[in-house]
C-alpha cells in the first residue's frame, strides 16, 4: 500500500495536553476502524503548530476521507517516493 505524509496545521499543537492529544488520537482511531483495511496510521510527530503523520493508504482520497471523519485538518498530503537515511550511504 502507498505511504503518505500528512501535514496538519494545528495551531498550538506543541502545547496540547496529553489528554487533548489522546482525544485527537482516539478520533483518528475511530475513523480508521470505520474505514477498514484501506488505511493505516503508522506514527505522527507533534511540532509547535503542526502534526506530521505517516499513513499507509490505498490512495489520497482515503487519507482525505479519514481526516474529515476524524475532524482533523489535512493541510498537505504527500505521497512518499523514497526513504533516505544514513544507512543508505555507509
Amino acid at each position: 500500500m502507498p505511504k503518505f505524509v500528512i501535514e496538519r496545521d494545528v495551531p498550538g499543537a506543541g502545547r496540547m495536553s496529553e489528554n487533548e492529544l489522546r482525544e485527537a488520537s482516539l478520533r483518528s482511531l475511530e475513523a480508521l476502524g470505520e474505514l477498514g483495511p484501506k488505511i493505516q496510521w503508522l506514527h505522527s510527530w507533534v511540532t509547535d503548530d503542526k502534526f506530521y503523520c505517516v499513513y499507509l493508504a490505498e490512495d489520497e482520497e482515503a487519507v482525505r476521507q479519514h481526516a474529515q471523519m476524524a475532524g482533523l485538518p489535512a493541510t498537505r498530503i504527500s505521497a512518499v517516493r523514497g526513504l533516505l537515511d544514513p544507512s543508505n550511504y555507509l
